[in-house]
């Protein structure tokens, strides 16, 4: 398996030349939607405290019971190599804790981060068996993203309110309020995934490393047989339906995930991989856990994170973000009408240029 292979020259290399991130704050590479969502969370004082009470039905102290029952706890004597990507992915991100990490036997490929006062990393045999070591480095760096992000306390309240919608099915009004609180938190960890790729990536330095990942996830089992170019084609194809009935199919499919398609996800990383804020970030130039300050960086990450919806929408060739963003477009143009007829322009006060 990828986990018990000997440690080459060439890895030893590669380890001695990657760049570590002393105080990384998660600002520095956060998808901007979930940076908002993340902001707003932070500045709510006790807001962390409250949705622990609330997830009551959350034992964390028995999920690390049954993780230490049932599966291998990774460190120098289980799954060394495993547990040397373990110890450099905290490292490279500076975690201020390197999490557990256990092995479970499941033939389905998978990794989750669970827990919030002390969050655990689980891998599946199905993952660890079928990746190599570097595509193991993002897979790992991708979950110490979360652990550093904090996005178990959001993640374990969606799992608390997907519990709870079943209880209150039959109540329609309820039901269509838990409804909305799932769909936005689920948009919230798409976006996150997003976010912990980034991380992911930060912790290999090798996007081809990520994008094998991503091949394997939607399907690809030999590399042999994936054309790269025509696989990121895929996305293209997506991104850019002609039809708005292929829009609605869109919005419908990706209503109940709680990740991004595998194809989506590979071409925002690399994309994201190709950005100047990728190579500054290596550069060194990133923002530090001790510069943060939630109130003073809410207000500019709500910005930025309305920033990306709009320029997604703007740039998106879907038609029905096109349509939606011209009803914006008109309604905002109304409204602004109406303020100039009735409100500070009818007074000949200068209106704020949208």
């Amino acid at each position: 398996m990828p986990g018990e292979e000997e440690v080459t020259d060439n890895e030893v290399s590669q380890s001695s030349t990657r760049v570590r991130f002393p105080r990384i704050s998660p600002r520095a590479y956060e998808h901007p939607a979930d940076r908002g969502a993340m902001a707003g969370l932070r500045a709510v004082p006790g807001l962390t405290e409250v949705l622990k009470a609330v997830s009551g039905l959350f034992s964390e102290r028995g999920e690390r019971l049954l993780a230490l029952a049932s599966a291998i706890r990774v460190g120098e004597k289980q799954y060394p190599k495993i547990d040397r990507l373990r110890v450099e992915c905290a490292e490279t991100l500076d975690l201020d804790t390197v999490p557990n990490l256990f092995v479970e036997r499941n033939p389905v490929a998978n990794a989750m981060t669970v827990g919030i006062d002390e969050p655990f990393i689980v891998l599946t045999t199905g993952l660890v068996e079928a990746l190599d070591t570097e595509s193991l480095r993002f897979v790992i760096g991708h979950e110490m993203g979360h652990v550093l992000s904090g996005h178990a306390v959001l993640r374990t309240l969606l799992l608390r309110l997907l519990h709870l919608q079943m209880s209150v099915a039959f109540i329609p009004a309820g039901a269509l309020a838990l409804r909305a609180a799932i769909a936005a938190l689920r948009e919230w960890f798409r976006k996150a995934e997003l976010t912990c790729d980034r991380a992911g990536l930060l912790c290999g330095q090798d996007p081809a490393a990520a994008l094998r990942t991503h091949v394997y996830l939607a399907g690809g089992t030999d590399l042999t047989q994936i054309d790269i170019p025509s696989f990121l084609q895929q996305a293209k194809e997506y991104e850019e339906v002609d039809d708005i009935r292929d829009s609605i199919h869109k919005l419908r499919s990706v209503e109940g995930m709680s990740h991004p398609f595998a194809v989506v996800r590979a071409a925002q990383l690399q994309r994201w991989a190709a950005s100047e804020d990728y190579r500054a970030i290596l550069a060194g130039d990133y923002s530090r856990r001790d510069e943060d300050s939630p109130t003073s960086t809410l207000s500019d990450d709500m910005k930025s994170a309305a920033k990306s919806y709009k320029e997604s929408f703007n740039s998106s060739a879907d038609p029905l973000a096109k349509v939606l963003n011209d009803v914006g477009g008109a309604l905002s143009d109304a409204a602004g009408k109406v303020f100039n007829r009735f409100g500070g322009g009818a007074r000949g006060e200068d209106t704020p240029a949208n």
